[in-house]
């Protein structure tokens, strides 16, 4: 029998895609918060409500330095226009020298009701020369029939975005593979974490931190099935919560639904699977402890056919994109 749990403490604790503790993830975010540098980038703004009770009817994103080739993509019953800008330095593409492009993407004449929430797409390619560990922001103003929400602030150095009230959507930078981020030691791609073992290749996990009352919390990694029979992730266990299971979040006719994947989530030969907010995750029920941010915890994940692989999860802060931090990661055989 499957044993269910609030949906409001999962999304609230776990997932962080309605208002945790009052303001986390209430915004307008990037669903992807990290690129690499020198790599294609595609940018999906999630808008999950209106203005107050207002239907939002248009949603303006300005592009910064480093982000260029922007190609914005149209949506059905609304307009699409661009403003073009040159850039501070010319970039390579495909052979082209690009000496200006995008700089503000608008789309307009729609009607995204409060009860509703959608996504506005871009594809772009980010300066090979970006500094691994920067942030580049995109301010967003959300326009509404009688007002506006501006989602424009930046945190001020050493500032923590989790104190603005309506911080811009952020982009944090990776390295490119082989290449060292600013401030830390690299250790593989991105400094990240892998851990590998059986055919099984399992990057950066991570968790964000809960406050001391919430007893659910989520998990996230990359999973690549680098061996030539398919797997399955079954489950796991860890320490700090009383039990592990693989969820899915899904969005179907407006209507946002989670629930636990009975027979786990397969992985077949040569593919990778994300665990990521608003996707597939994993969530850890019955927490012992809350988690706070910059620790780090140790999972054991059980697969159908390459057994447990020890893992070890980084802990980012409340609504954060990733755990982030300067530790380097390794290879781990179990």
């Amino acid at each position: 029998m499957t044993k269910s749990v609030p949906f409001r403490t999962l999304v609230l604790a776990g997932l962080g895609l309605i208002g945790l503790a009052g303001v986390a993830e209430a915004h307008v975010t990037l669903q992807r918060r990290e690129a690499t540098a020198g790599a294609a980038y595609r940018g999906t703004l999630s808008v999950p409500h209106g203005c107050g009770r207002e239907a939002t009817t248009a949603i303006r994103v300005q592009i910064p330095e480093g982000v260029y080739g922007v190609k914005p993509m149209p949506k059905p019953g609304w307009t699409v226009a661009t403003t073009v800008r040159p850039y501070a330095k010319p970039y390579q593409s495909h052979g082209r020298e690009l000496r200006e492009g995008v700089a503000e993407i608008v789309w307009s004449g729609g009607n995204l009701p409060n009860d509703f929430f959608d996504e506005f797409t871009f594809v772009s390619q980010i300066d090979p020369a970006a500094e691994a560990g920067a942030t580049l922001y995109f301010p967003v103003v959300q326009t509404c029939a009688s007002g506006e929400e501006r989602w424009v602030e930046t945190p001020a150095a050493g500032q923590s975005a989790a104190g603005l009230r309506a911080p811009a959507p952020a982009l944090r930078i990776l390295a490119a593979s082989g290449e060292q981020p600013a401030g830390g030691h690299a250790h593989g791609a991105a400094a990240a974490p892998v851990f590998e073992q059986a055919g099984l290749r399992i990057e950066a996990p991570w968790s964000r931190a809960t406050p001391g009352a919430v007893r659910v919390g989520a998990g996230y990694l990359r999973l690549t099935n680098t061996g030539s029979t398919p797997d399955r992730l079954i489950g796991g266990s860890t320490s700090i919560a009383e039990r592990l299971e693989v969820h899915e979040m899904s969005t179907a006719n407006g209507v946002m639904t989670m629930r636990k994947l009975p027979d786990g989530l397969a992985i077949e030969p040569g593919k990778t699977v994300e665990l990521r907010p608003g996707g597939y995750h994993m969530m850890f029920i019955g927490l012992r402890r809350a988690l706070a941010e910059g620790e780090t915890f140790k999972a054991t994940l059980t697969f159908e056919r390459a057994g447990t692989i020890e893992v070890e999860f980084r802990v980012g802060g409340l609504g954060a994109s990733s755990a982030g931090g300067g530790a380097g990661g390794g290879h781990h055989h179990h």
